[in-house]
């Protein structure tokens, strides 16, 4: 059992143990060895969750929990009260249990709270973490942004903004797969986060005690057809693509979506003994990673992800 620096044996507790970063997170810290929990009450139960807290005794809390909406945070926009149940009371019950107890609270957020505007723009400065959201558009993001401000004030809590996730595979969850499967998609340069490599490091600063907010993705940012590109280059070289504008994306969506790059100097600046790659080379190893998964699986070349048949 890893031990902090005052000799407290590290014991984390994962909330939000049924979802996709969630169950990442089991694996790793199965690898590493580590001692972890999984909590069973759902954050907007706060007795529940105190009383879990207060029998596992956990140093950290990781915090997975939350709505995005199925198939998409379409889905929040119809859903309003589960969503605020979700990602701001639970959040906030988080929180604040965990300052009480003096226990750290790293919460995987959404940096979807922004878009590019007249002092951002595509190719320019990115957003800070010190910056307010000016992305309301979706009923999810605007929660989101709403409760990472109040988060502030909770002194044990690091909030992550993770932006388009991206994985080894073919989870649904996964952006690649998303976009892979659509009809036409925009071509917007995006900040994103490589799972594979930023949540062993998610890790390590919850095992730093770091705090605050942090934009947590590779630094800077890649296009929908960048990726479509290695997509083909990799996995599926018969694999085609057409583009829209984001107005004629609007006309199909219920809710409008975040395109933005955020600044990564502070993350990079706080874990600067340790190497975040570029988004560009990530994704690289991304897909070369992905080609070998899906052979192991037997889903490479035969079995890939298809468009839905057009009626």
């Amino acid at each position: 059992m890893s031990a902090l620096a005052d000799g407290k044996p590290e014991v984390y507790l994962i909330l939000g143990k049924n979802g996709w970063i969630g169950g990442q997170l089991q694996e790793i810290l199965r690898q590493q060895g580590k001692t972890f929990f999984l909590a069973d009450s759902r954050t907007q139960n706060r007795e529940s969750l105190a009383t879990e807290l207060d029998k596992y005794q956990p140093t950290h809390v990781l915090n997975a929990a939350g709505v995005t909406g199925r198939p998409n945070v379409d889905w929040c926009e119809d859903h309003r009260p589960e969503t605020i149940r979700s990602n701001v009371i639970g959040v906030l019950n988080v929180a604040d249990l965990c300052a009480e107890k003096g226990i750290h609270h790293l919460l995987y957020a959404t940096g979807c709270i922004f878009e590019y505007d007249e002092t951002h723009v595509i190719g320019g400065k990115g957003f800070l973490e010190e910056d307010k959201p000016n992305f309301h558009g979706s009923f999810y993001s605007h929660t989101k942004a709403m409760v990472e401000d109040m988060l502030k004030e909770f002194p044990t809590t690091c909030t992550l903004r993770v932006r388009m996730p991206i994985s080894d595979d073919l989870s649904h969850r996964n952006f690649i797969t998303k976009i892979v499967k659509y009809d036409r998609v925009v071509n917007i340069p995006n900040s994103m986060t490589c799972l594979t490599e930023m949540l062993p490091i998610s890790l390590i600063m919850a095992q730093r005690k770091l705090t605050g907010v942090y934009n947590f993705c590779n630094p800077g940012a890649i296009s929908h057809n960048e990726i479509l590109d290695l997509y083909k280059k990799y996995i599926d070289p018969e694999y085609t693509y057409t583009n829209f504008t984001v107005e004629e994306q609007a006309q199909i969506l219920k809710a409008g979506r975040s395109n933005n790059t955020l600044d990564h100097t502070k993350l990079c600046g706080a874990l600067s003994d340790i190497t975040i790659n570029e988004i560009h080379v990530a994704m690289e190893g991304v897909f070369q990673r992905m080609r070998v998964n899906l052979e192991k699986q037997g889903i490479w070349p035969d079995n890939l992800p298809k468009r839905a048949p057009k009626v």
